[in-house]
């Protein structure tokens, strides 16, 4: 009886292992790493020895089986699947495949708070001030592999941490010793992070193992990290404790490895430290598998900083939601979804990366369901959502409450934001909502946002141009080999960027250089890496380790430094070759990897392209190389110098699956015998490798001699135009000559003046106020003023009374002289530019004040406008660009540029009082914003029209 009814179930698990195991061959097939006949599939087959499945493979290999047996496996089976007898049992314990439900049921959005902890100096401080605000209000609601969630309020995330704390001091841990986590995303993560900070620690975020299988081999790898941080304990997951003593031998500081559970110390309360904003809160490894470790160290104060202003440029509340499966230990996933969260009482929805990986439509589900209104992801997570999401699991799917889609940590492809918004906006996204972003770990995690609800920029330029001279020049619509770069917004409140060239100066608009970096955000330096700190600060600047440019405000970054390959005085950017190969049929999407290797012979810089690809025969392999130097000299014009057809994982990345070029070179450099195209090498020249040293030392050099020219003319002329303004007998003339000496100066300086909209100057006298960007505009501005029957003046700072060359200059020119910082005197001088107005003069104000190094418009102040109203004369608002990037705030070396002054329309005023003053004001500053292609810097205010 027994042996005929276990004859059906041995039948059936014979028949599902024979499914399985074809499913897996032919997928092996398609993937074969190596040459040689059919690949031998069992159920022992390792999939990452054997098969040479990495974590994508892994992906689709499930994807395959789920759909081949009708079934939903477990998604922690994409970590922990070692063979496929690991597949086979989840198999036979599946339940079937249930669709995505068109109706799931969908959140309310969570209750207003009305302020926040803007007075927290700490995040302990931010986290405490939650606590009593609203104890029970759901922090975060985590996720877990079935789409179950379990809700964490602020009490329940400190009353857990206290306890993880209590648990630290009774081990012994002291006040600014370092503690790594190495914890997947989970309740435990959270807990331990805060309950470190708690403890007077500092947490130090590793990631976790991806395979208990490869545990040891894992933490190895990470003894160079747990070393430079001088880790005292390091907590993690269960598994791990079996390396324990291994860990301890390697580094010296680390006295205990531990789990969560065994250091909850229940219902115990810990005394808080009086944490400092000073002190270190973060320990941020950038890089660490090598003996080179990069450890950012971030303050609360740095960290409060970045949250603080990135919720300004976004404009979060306590309403919006937040939906991640970004890592933990990565500092998108750590501070700008969690910390970000907890600050500004969003509720944050967290799954586990796998989730994400396995199945990518659960992330946009639950977006759907919890309302969500901010979420991000590097790009290859919307490439994943269009290439592995098929349009019926996505049934009722409603993106519309999704506010910012960020995407950054990785380069920006423009056909992935057009086809991401291309398919998605039939279930409600907005084009307007992807946010391309820029940030580091050194500025905490964000550095450039895009305005709200601006949608993507995509800029054209002309390759040659840009390649050979790093200008980025518009391209025409009919050049189809224009080089496409993704801005990526506008440096966040409080912060700058600037573009600098080799030597350290600053750059003009549309030139591409190393991009340099400051504010509250950044970082102090490495922790104990006195080497690469040298590297990272030029005096108060931090150098990012990009190159980028700047256009009308945007910064759009082309690529890391490191991997720009510069040849035959050429940059050659790798990710658009890299992109192009990997799209090729044979190759694996993803996997390239091009770079540039000295040649020991000629010294000079050869171009490697280094791609994956599972074709193994041999005739077939020299058609793929020959159609990637084929791709090469088309996208380039130049071929590669060496084409290396890699194997599976022949390609290092890095653990976030960024390609890993500085490392693929060395492994290259150190032992390859690479076959080589020969029919270019006979025709290499052994200069070629100077030109680009020589180019950029003329570059340097004539940027020089060009500062010199033109402050040797300056000073040529400027005496000889303070002496006829001085000597003529009305401000008219002394005006009119200076204008024709200003004239002079930029047609003498090569620097293109256009003025445009004269024909808006009434006849009657009027009010106009000009954008103040430079030392430039005043010249500017008495060069593009005709005189013409009027008589203008500027209105400047009483101060200047007090030095005799600009005194008599001045005067002599018709300038008003006002009271800045006296109020009861400042009025006065309001009445006498309105009556000097009445007398028929133009004042010229600088309604800012003052300018800036950084691209921005500041806040304007009244008295113009209530000159304007109080006089009933209308006020001309007038836009100067291309003065900024020639000559900066702070700054005296000149740069060659372009300047346009455009005159607008005439604004009446409405009234004469300080109401009308106040709308004249704010018509004038609409106005200027419109065209000056700057961003808006008055603190509070948005942008009320965006340039285009």
């Amino acid at each position: 009886m027994n042996e005929r009814q276990d004859t059906p179930a041995t039948d059936t698990r014979s028949s599902t292992s024979d499914v399985l195991l074809e499913t897996v061959r032919r997928f092996a097939a398609e993937s074969r790493a190596r040459s040689g006949g059919e690949m031998p599939v069992s159920l022992d087959s390792s999939l990452e020895k054997d098969l040479g499945l990495d974590s994508l493979g892994r992906v689709e290999l499930l994807m395959r089986v789920e759909r081949a047996f009708g079934v939903s496996l477990p998604e922690h089976l994409l970590a922990s699947a070692e063979t496929p007898r690991d597949l086979l049992r989840s198999v036979l314990a599946a339940s079937p495949a249930t669709a995505a439900a068109a109706a799931m049921p969908r959140r309310e959005m969570p209750e207003r708070v009305e302020s926040e902890p803007s007075a927290a100096l700490t995040l302990t401080e931010a986290l405490d001030w939650h606590v009593r605000a609203h104890p029970q209000r759901t922090h975060i609601i985590l996720l877990d592999e079935t789409g179950n969630e379990t809700p964490i309020t602020y009490a329940e995330l400190r009353d857990s941490a206290a306890e993880i704390a209590a648990g630290l001091l009774e081990r012994g841990l002291q006040p600014g010793q370092s503690v790594a986590l190495m914890l997947p995303t989970g309740r435990d993560y959270f807990r331990c992070f805060f309950g470190v900070l708690l403890a007077g620690g500092v947490p130090v975020p590793i990631y976790p193992p991806a395979r208990p299988s490869q545990i040891e081999d894992h933490l190895r790898r990470h003894a160079g990290i747990l070393s430079n941080a001088l880790a005292a304990m390091l907590i993690t997951v269960p598994e791990a404790k079996a390396v324990a003593r291994l860990l301890q031998a390697q580094v010296e500081t680390l006295h205990a490895v531990v789990t969560a559970d065994e250091l909850t110390v229940a219902g115990q309360q810990v005394l808080d430290y009086a944490l400092q904003p000073g002190q270190v809160a973060l320990l941020q490894y950038t890089s660490g598998s090598t003996a080179n470790p990069k450890g950012v160290a971030l303050t609360h104060a740095n960290l409060l900083a970045n949250i603080r202003a990135m919720g300004q440029a976004a404009q979060v509340g306590s309403t919006d939601v937040f939906v991640s499966w970004l890592p933990l230990y990565h500092d998108m996933g750590l501070i700008g979804a969690w910390l970000g969260s907890l600050y500004y009482a969003m509720t944050l929805v967290v799954m586990s990366p796998l989730t994400f990986l396995a199945r990518p439509e659960r992330w946009l589900w639950a977006i759907h369901k919890y309302r969500g209104t901010f979420s991000a992801s590097p790009n290859f997570g919307y490439e994943l959502c269009m290439r592995k999401i098929p349009d019926e699991a996505l049934e009722g799917l409603d993106l519309s409450g999704w506010r910012w889609a960020f995407n950054g940590a990785e380069p920006v492809s423009p056909d992935t934001l057009a086809n991401f918004a291309q398919r998605f906006e039939r279930y409600g996204l907005r084009r307007e909502a992807l946010a391309p972003v820029y940030g580091l770990a050194e500025c905490s995690v964000g550095l450039a946002f895009p305005p709200p609800l601006r949608g993507p920029l995509v800029d054209r330029i002309k390759r040659d141009s840009f390649t050979r001279s790093g200008r980025a020049e518009p391209a025409a619509d009919e050049e189809t080999d224009a080089l496409r770069f993704v801005a990526c917004g506008r440096p966040l409140p409080g912060h700058q960027i600037r573009i600098v060239d080799a030597t350290g100066r600053e750059v003009s608009e549309r030139v591409e250089g190393r991009l340099e970096f400051k504010g509250p955000s950044t970082t102090s330096g490495y922790f104990r890496n006195p080497e690469q700190n040298r590297l990272l600060f030029h005096e108060e600047w931090l150098d990012s380790g990009d190159y980028a440019y700047f256009a009308e405000g945007d910064v759009y970054l082309t690529g890391r430094a490191k991997d720009i390959v510069i040849r035959a005085g050429r940059n050659i950017y790798p990710h658009e070759l890299e992109e192009a190969v990997g799209n090729l049929a044979g190759m694996r999407k993803g996997c390239v990897a091009v770079f540039g290797s000295q040649d020991p012979v000629s010294g000079t810089e050869r171009l490697v392209v280094m791609a994956e690809t599972r074709e193994t025969d041999k005739q077939k392999r020299e058609e793929l190389r020959g159609r990637i130097n084929a791709l090469t000299l088309d996208m380039l014009g130049m071929p590669a110098d060496d084409i290396v057809l890699a194997p599976m994982h022949g390609v290092l990345k890095t653990s976030s699956g960024k390609i890993r070029r500085t490392a693929c070179r060395e492994l290259y450099e150190k032992g390859a015998a690479p076959e080589r195209a020969v029919w270019w090498q006979v025709v290499r020249l052994v200069w070629a490798g100077l030109l680009p040293e020589l180019r950029r030392g003329i570059r340097v050099a004539a940027d020089l001699l060009y500062a010199a020219y033109v402050w040797s003319l300056f000073w040529v002329m400027a005496p000889l135009t303070w002496l006829a303004a001085a000597l003529l007998p009305r401000p008219a003339l002394s005006w009119d000559a200076s204008g024709i000496m200003a004239r002079l100066y930029a047609r003498l300086t090569g620097t293109p003046l256009a003025v445009g909209g004269l024909e808006n100057l009434p006849a009657m006298p009027c009010v106009i106020a000009a954008n103040h960007a430079s030392y430039l505009d005043g010249i500017v501005m008495v060069a593009a003023l005709p005189i013409e029957g009027r008589q203008y003046g500027f209105v400047a700072k009483k101060e200047l009374l007090n030095k005799f060359l600009p005194r008599v200059f001045l005067r002599h020119i018709g300038t008003d002289f006002v009271e800045r910082f006296d109020p009861q005197r400042g009025a006065a001088d309001v009445q006498l530019v309105a009556a000097s107005l009445r007398a028929g003069h133009s004042p010229v104000f600088f309604p800012e004040g003052t300018f800036d190094r950084k691209p921005g418009l500041l806040p304007f102040r009244m008295g113009a406008f209530v000159v304007a109203s109080e006089a009933g004369v209308p006020v001309v608002p007038v836009v100067i660009r291309g003065t900024r990037s020639m000559l900066r705030s702070g700054h005296w070396f000149p740069r060659r540029g372009a300047i346009s002054v455009t005159l607008c329309a005439p604004i009446h005023p409405d009234g004469n009082d300080w109401a009308a003053a106040i709308r004249l004001r704010d018509a004038t500053r609409v106005e200027i914003l419109r065209l000056c292609g700057e961003p808006d810097l008055a603190s509070g205010e948005k942008t009320p029209v965006q340039a285009r």
